[in-house]
Protein backbone atom coordinates (compact mmCIF):
# COMPACT_ATOMS: atom_id res chain seq x y z
CA UNK A 1 0.00 0.00 0.00
CA UNK A 2 1.42 3.33 -1.05
CA UNK A 3 1.53 5.96 1.67
CA UNK A 4 1.83 8.93 -0.68
CA UNK A 5 1.56 9.57 -4.40
CA UNK A 6 0.32 12.14 -6.90
CA UNK A 7 -3.20 11.18 -7.98
CA UNK A 8 -4.32 11.46 -11.58
CA UNK A 9 -7.64 13.12 -12.41
CA UNK A 10 -10.46 10.72 -13.09
CA UNK A 11 -11.13 12.54 -16.34
CA UNK A 12 -9.56 15.36 -18.30
CA UNK A 13 -12.75 16.99 -19.57
CA UNK A 14 -15.83 18.50 -17.94
CA UNK A 15 -19.04 19.30 -19.79
CA UNK A 16 -20.89 22.58 -19.44
CA UNK A 17 -24.06 21.35 -21.10
CA UNK A 18 -22.96 20.29 -24.59
CA UNK A 19 -19.71 22.32 -24.36
CA UNK A 20 -16.59 20.32 -23.38
CA UNK A 21 -14.12 22.07 -21.07
CA UNK A 22 -10.80 20.30 -21.46
CA UNK A 23 -8.03 20.61 -18.90
CA UNK A 24 -5.33 20.34 -21.60
CA UNK A 25 -6.72 23.35 -23.47
CA UNK A 26 -7.11 25.38 -20.28
CA UNK A 27 -3.46 24.83 -19.38
CA UNK A 28 -2.34 26.06 -22.80
CA UNK A 29 -4.59 29.13 -22.67
CA UNK A 30 -3.42 30.08 -19.18
CA UNK A 31 0.18 29.62 -20.30
CA UNK A 32 -0.33 31.99 -23.24
CA UNK A 33 -1.78 34.67 -20.95
CA UNK A 34 1.17 34.33 -18.56
CA UNK A 35 3.67 34.65 -21.42
CA UNK A 36 1.97 37.75 -22.86
CA UNK A 37 1.59 39.41 -19.45
CA UNK A 38 5.22 38.92 -18.41
CA UNK A 39 6.51 39.69 -21.88
CA UNK A 40 4.60 42.97 -21.93
CA UNK A 41 6.10 44.04 -18.59
CA UNK A 42 9.61 43.27 -19.78
CA UNK A 43 9.02 44.98 -23.14
CA UNK A 44 7.79 48.19 -21.51
CA UNK A 45 10.78 48.12 -19.13
CA UNK A 46 13.04 48.01 -22.19
CA UNK A 47 11.38 51.13 -23.60
CA UNK A 48 8.70 49.57 -25.81
CA UNK A 49 5.01 50.33 -25.99
CA UNK A 50 2.43 48.48 -23.94
CA UNK A 51 0.38 46.17 -26.14
CA UNK A 52 3.10 45.44 -28.69
CA UNK A 53 3.77 41.98 -27.25
CA UNK A 54 0.08 41.05 -27.48
CA UNK A 55 -0.15 42.35 -31.04
CA UNK A 56 2.75 40.19 -32.15
CA UNK A 57 1.44 37.23 -30.13
CA UNK A 58 -1.63 37.27 -32.39
CA UNK A 59 0.74 36.06 -35.08
CA UNK A 60 3.06 33.92 -32.96
CA UNK A 61 0.51 31.82 -31.04
CA UNK A 62 -1.42 30.36 -34.03
CA UNK A 63 1.84 29.65 -35.85
CA UNK A 64 3.20 27.99 -32.71
CA UNK A 65 0.17 25.74 -32.28
CA UNK A 66 0.35 24.61 -35.90
CA UNK A 67 4.10 24.06 -35.66
CA UNK A 68 3.80 22.08 -32.44
CA UNK A 69 1.14 19.84 -33.89
CA UNK A 70 3.04 19.32 -37.15
CA UNK A 71 6.18 18.26 -35.29
CA UNK A 72 4.20 15.76 -33.21
CA UNK A 73 2.33 14.29 -36.18
CA UNK A 74 5.48 14.01 -38.33
CA UNK A 75 7.61 12.40 -35.63
CA UNK A 76 4.79 10.07 -34.47
CA UNK A 77 3.11 9.53 -37.83
CA UNK A 78 2.34 5.86 -37.06
CA UNK A 79 -0.22 7.01 -34.49
CA UNK A 80 -2.34 8.52 -37.27
CA UNK A 81 -1.42 6.92 -40.60
CA UNK A 82 -0.62 3.30 -39.80
CA UNK A 83 -3.17 0.52 -40.51
CA UNK A 84 -6.13 0.65 -38.18
CA UNK A 85 -5.59 4.34 -37.33
CA UNK A 86 -7.82 7.24 -38.28
CA UNK A 87 -5.89 10.10 -39.92
CA UNK A 88 -8.58 12.55 -38.76
CA UNK A 89 -7.18 12.17 -35.24
CA UNK A 90 -4.17 14.19 -36.39
CA UNK A 91 -6.34 17.31 -36.13
CA UNK A 92 -7.58 16.57 -32.59
CA UNK A 93 -5.17 18.85 -30.75
CA UNK A 94 -7.24 18.72 -27.56
CA UNK A 95 -6.29 15.07 -27.09
CA UNK A 96 -2.67 16.08 -26.56
CA UNK A 97 0.38 16.04 -28.76
CA UNK A 98 2.25 19.34 -29.22
CA UNK A 99 5.99 19.23 -29.89
CA UNK A 100 7.76 22.20 -28.30
CA UNK A 101 10.44 22.15 -30.99
CA UNK A 102 7.93 22.75 -33.76
CA UNK A 103 6.00 25.24 -31.65
CA UNK A 104 9.09 27.40 -31.04
CA UNK A 105 10.29 27.17 -34.64
CA UNK A 106 7.02 28.07 -36.35
CA UNK A 107 6.01 30.41 -33.53
CA UNK A 108 9.24 32.33 -34.15
CA UNK A 109 8.27 32.67 -37.80
CA UNK A 110 4.91 34.12 -36.81
CA UNK A 111 6.58 36.48 -34.34
CA UNK A 112 9.01 37.60 -37.05
CA UNK A 113 6.10 38.47 -39.34
CA UNK A 114 4.40 40.45 -36.57
CA UNK A 115 7.61 42.20 -35.55
CA UNK A 116 8.39 43.14 -39.15
CA UNK A 117 4.95 44.66 -39.53
CA UNK A 118 5.58 46.78 -36.42
CA UNK A 119 9.10 47.71 -37.49
CA UNK A 120 10.82 46.38 -34.36
CA UNK A 121 13.90 44.11 -34.06
CA UNK A 122 12.98 40.45 -33.66
CA UNK A 123 15.93 39.62 -31.32
CA UNK A 124 14.84 42.28 -28.82
CA UNK A 125 11.29 40.94 -28.84
CA UNK A 126 12.54 37.37 -28.33
CA UNK A 127 14.60 38.48 -25.32
CA UNK A 128 11.55 40.10 -23.75
CA UNK A 129 9.24 37.10 -24.09
CA UNK A 130 11.76 34.32 -23.31
CA UNK A 131 11.00 33.93 -19.56
CA UNK A 132 7.27 34.09 -20.24
CA UNK A 133 7.54 31.27 -22.77
CA UNK A 134 9.30 29.12 -20.17
CA UNK A 135 6.49 29.79 -17.67
CA UNK A 136 3.92 29.00 -20.37
CA UNK A 137 5.62 25.63 -20.90
CA UNK A 138 5.55 25.02 -17.14
CA UNK A 139 1.80 25.60 -17.16
CA UNK A 140 1.21 23.62 -20.33
CA UNK A 141 2.87 20.50 -18.91
CA UNK A 142 -0.02 20.16 -16.47
CA UNK A 143 -2.17 19.40 -19.48
CA UNK A 144 -0.28 16.10 -19.72
CA UNK A 145 -1.35 15.38 -16.13
CA UNK A 146 -5.00 15.85 -17.10
CA UNK A 147 -4.53 13.43 -20.02
CA UNK A 148 -2.48 10.91 -17.99
CA UNK A 149 0.34 10.92 -20.55
CA UNK A 150 4.10 11.38 -20.93
CA UNK A 151 5.11 9.88 -17.60
CA UNK A 152 8.41 8.21 -16.74
CA UNK A 153 9.61 4.84 -15.55
CA UNK A 154 7.95 2.96 -12.73
CA UNK A 155 8.87 4.13 -9.25
CA UNK A 156 7.69 3.89 -5.65
CA UNK A 157 8.93 7.28 -4.49
CA UNK A 158 6.52 9.30 -2.34
CA UNK A 159 5.89 11.67 -5.28
CA UNK A 160 5.15 8.91 -7.77
CA UNK A 161 2.34 9.58 -10.26
CA UNK A 162 -0.58 7.17 -10.03
CA UNK A 163 -1.79 6.27 -13.52
CA UNK A 164 -5.28 4.77 -13.50
CA UNK A 165 -6.19 4.78 -17.20
CA UNK A 166 -5.60 1.74 -19.41
CA UNK A 167 -6.43 3.44 -22.71
CA UNK A 168 -3.87 3.65 -25.49
CA UNK A 169 -1.71 0.86 -24.10
CA UNK A 170 -1.25 2.44 -20.65
CA UNK A 171 -0.57 0.12 -17.74
CA UNK A 172 -2.00 1.39 -14.43
CA UNK A 173 0.66 1.85 -11.78
CA UNK A 174 3.05 4.33 -10.19
CA UNK A 175 5.50 6.21 -12.38
CA UNK A 176 7.92 9.15 -12.35
CA UNK A 177 5.89 12.36 -12.86
CA UNK A 178 8.02 13.69 -15.70
CA UNK A 179 5.36 16.33 -16.41
CA UNK A 180 6.06 17.74 -12.93
CA UNK A 181 9.83 17.54 -13.36
CA UNK A 182 9.67 19.51 -16.59
CA UNK A 183 7.21 22.03 -15.16
CA UNK A 184 9.52 22.78 -12.23
CA UNK A 185 12.54 22.88 -14.54
CA UNK A 186 10.85 25.45 -16.80
CA UNK A 187 10.07 27.66 -13.80
CA UNK A 188 13.75 27.53 -12.87
CA UNK A 189 14.73 28.40 -16.45
CA UNK A 190 12.45 31.45 -16.38
CA UNK A 191 14.06 32.78 -13.20
CA UNK A 192 17.55 32.00 -14.54
CA UNK A 193 16.92 34.03 -17.69
CA UNK A 194 15.47 36.99 -15.75
CA UNK A 195 18.42 36.98 -13.35
CA UNK A 196 21.05 36.70 -16.11
CA UNK A 197 19.32 39.37 -18.20
CA UNK A 198 19.35 41.77 -15.25
CA UNK A 199 22.91 40.90 -14.24
CA UNK A 200 24.62 40.86 -17.64
CA UNK A 201 22.30 43.10 -19.71
CA UNK A 202 21.73 40.45 -22.37
CA UNK A 203 20.67 41.73 -25.75
CA UNK A 204 20.38 40.87 -29.45
CA UNK A 205 18.61 37.57 -28.77
CA UNK A 206 21.04 36.21 -26.17
CA UNK A 207 18.42 36.01 -23.39
CA UNK A 208 16.27 33.88 -25.69
CA UNK A 209 19.25 31.71 -26.59
CA UNK A 210 19.96 31.19 -22.88
CA UNK A 211 16.36 30.07 -22.37
CA UNK A 212 16.67 27.59 -25.25
CA UNK A 213 19.99 26.18 -24.01
CA UNK A 214 18.82 25.84 -20.40
CA UNK A 215 15.57 24.18 -21.44
CA UNK A 216 17.42 21.67 -23.62
CA UNK A 217 19.60 20.60 -20.67
CA UNK A 218 16.53 19.73 -18.62
CA UNK A 219 14.63 18.22 -21.50
CA UNK A 220 17.55 15.87 -22.17
CA UNK A 221 17.51 14.05 -18.83
CA UNK A 222 13.71 14.22 -18.46
CA UNK A 223 13.18 12.78 -21.95
CA UNK A 224 15.55 9.93 -21.10
CA UNK A 225 13.22 8.91 -18.23
CA UNK A 226 10.05 8.68 -20.33
CA UNK A 227 8.60 5.33 -21.35
CA UNK A 228 6.11 6.33 -24.04
CA UNK A 229 6.76 5.11 -27.56
CA UNK A 230 9.33 7.13 -29.50
CA UNK A 231 11.78 6.73 -32.37
CA UNK A 232 15.33 5.88 -31.30
CA UNK A 233 18.59 6.73 -33.06
CA UNK A 234 21.79 5.05 -31.80
CA UNK A 235 20.03 4.13 -28.59
CA UNK A 236 18.72 7.65 -27.82
CA UNK A 237 15.21 8.96 -28.24
CA UNK A 238 14.66 11.37 -31.13
CA UNK A 239 13.87 14.25 -28.77
CA UNK A 240 17.17 13.69 -26.94
CA UNK A 241 19.04 14.19 -30.20
CA UNK A 242 16.94 17.24 -30.97
CA UNK A 243 17.68 18.70 -27.53
CA UNK A 244 21.42 18.11 -28.01
CA UNK A 245 21.55 19.74 -31.45
CA UNK A 246 19.42 22.73 -30.44
CA UNK A 247 21.54 23.19 -27.28
CA UNK A 248 24.74 23.40 -29.34
CA UNK A 249 23.14 25.86 -31.76
CA UNK A 250 21.91 28.09 -28.91
CA UNK A 251 25.31 28.16 -27.18
CA UNK A 252 27.06 28.88 -30.48
CA UNK A 253 24.70 31.78 -31.13
CA UNK A 254 25.37 33.26 -27.68
CA UNK A 255 29.14 33.17 -28.21
CA UNK A 256 29.11 34.57 -31.75
CA UNK A 257 26.49 37.21 -30.97
CA UNK A 258 28.35 38.48 -27.91
CA UNK A 259 31.45 39.04 -30.04
CA UNK A 260 29.76 40.59 -33.06
CA UNK A 261 27.15 42.69 -31.22
CA UNK A 262 28.08 43.17 -27.57
CA UNK A 263 25.77 45.06 -25.24
CA UNK A 264 22.05 45.60 -25.53
CA UNK A 265 19.81 47.48 -27.94
CA UNK A 266 19.25 51.06 -26.81
CA UNK A 267 15.99 51.45 -28.76
CA UNK A 268 13.67 48.47 -29.13
CA UNK A 269 10.67 50.23 -30.63
CA UNK A 270 11.29 53.36 -32.73
CA UNK A 271 7.67 54.53 -32.45
CA UNK A 272 7.92 54.55 -28.66
CA UNK A 273 11.20 56.48 -28.76
CA UNK A 274 9.87 59.13 -31.14
CA UNK A 275 6.36 59.35 -29.68
CA UNK A 276 4.88 62.11 -27.51
CA UNK A 277 5.84 62.45 -23.89
CA UNK A 278 3.45 61.81 -21.03
CA UNK A 279 3.15 65.51 -20.20
CA UNK A 280 2.23 66.34 -23.76
CA UNK A 281 -0.34 63.60 -23.98
CA UNK A 282 -1.90 64.76 -20.72
CA UNK A 283 -2.25 68.28 -22.11
CA UNK A 284 -4.09 66.94 -25.16
CA UNK A 285 -1.55 67.83 -27.82
CA UNK A 286 1.49 66.44 -29.53
CA UNK A 287 5.07 67.35 -28.81
CA UNK A 288 5.27 69.21 -32.09
CA UNK A 289 2.04 71.06 -31.55
CA UNK A 290 3.15 72.20 -28.11
CA UNK A 291 5.84 74.29 -29.73
CA UNK A 292 4.01 75.72 -32.70
CA UNK A 293 0.54 76.31 -31.31
CA UNK A 294 1.32 77.87 -27.93
CA UNK A 295 4.01 80.19 -29.18
CA UNK A 296 6.17 79.26 -26.21
CA UNK A 297 8.68 77.35 -28.30
CA UNK A 298 11.05 78.39 -31.00
CA UNK A 299 9.65 79.56 -34.32
CA UNK A 300 9.42 76.98 -37.06
CA UNK A 301 12.48 76.79 -39.23
CA UNK A 302 10.42 77.23 -42.40
CA UNK A 303 8.80 80.47 -41.19
CA UNK A 304 10.63 83.45 -42.74
CA UNK A 305 11.88 86.09 -40.37
CA UNK A 306 10.25 89.52 -40.73
CA UNK A 307 12.52 92.11 -42.32
CA UNK A 308 12.78 95.43 -40.44
CA UNK A 309 10.89 98.24 -42.12
CA UNK A 310 12.94 100.84 -43.97
CA UNK A 311 13.32 104.05 -41.94
CA UNK A 312 12.25 107.22 -43.80
CA UNK A 313 15.08 109.49 -44.90
CA UNK A 314 15.28 112.74 -42.93
CA UNK A 315 14.01 115.69 -44.92
CA UNK A 316 16.17 118.76 -45.40
CA UNK A 317 14.90 121.83 -43.47
CA UNK A 318 12.88 124.17 -45.63
CA UNK A 319 14.59 127.49 -46.46
CA UNK A 320 12.87 130.55 -45.00
CA UNK A 321 11.96 133.30 -47.43
CA UNK A 322 14.21 136.35 -47.45
CA UNK A 323 11.37 138.65 -46.44
CA UNK A 324 10.90 136.74 -43.27
CA UNK A 325 14.56 136.71 -42.30
CA UNK A 326 15.51 140.36 -42.97
CA UNK A 327 14.84 142.93 -40.28
CA UNK A 328 12.47 145.75 -41.20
Amino acid sequence: MELAYIPSPSRGVLYLGPIPLRGYAFCIIIGVFIAVWLGNRRWVARGGQSGTVADIAVWAVPFGLVGGRLYHVITDYELYFSPGRDWVDAFKVWQGGLGIWGAIALGALGAWIGARRRGIPMPAYADAVAPGIALAQAMGRWGNWFNQELYGRETHLPWALHITSSEGGRVPGYYHPTFLYESLWCIGVAFLVMWADRRFKLGHGRAFALYVAAYCVGRGWIEYMRVDDAHHILGLRLNDWTALIVFLLAVTYMIVSSRLRPGREEIVEPLAADGPTEDTVASGGSAEGAETDTGAGKPAASEPKAEPADEPEPKAPAEEPESATKKS
